[in-house]
């Protein structure tokens, strides 16, 4: 049963999700060779303040969290 994390910044829609989900899962059964009910995926969203690149936050850094 594979298990896969995925780590984005949170303002995604629930259809991007979806989206996602749906591709990843397809990726996962067609290399593995496993079944799509085996295949669970976990999403972790986190907000601009709570990821940072370069010693910067997110939201200090990326124009769609300065205009929040």
């Amino acid at each position: 049963m594979p298990v896969l994390v995925v780590n984005m910044m949170e303002g995604r829609t629930d259809d991007q999700k979806r989206l996602l989900v749906e591709k990843v899962t397809n990726a996962v059964c067609e290399s593995l060779k496993c079944e799509s009910h085996k295949v669970k995926i976990i999403i972790n969203e986190m907000p601009g303040n709570g990821y940072a690149i370069g010693g910067k936050l997110m939201q200090d850094t990326d124009e769609k969290y300065k205009k929040r």
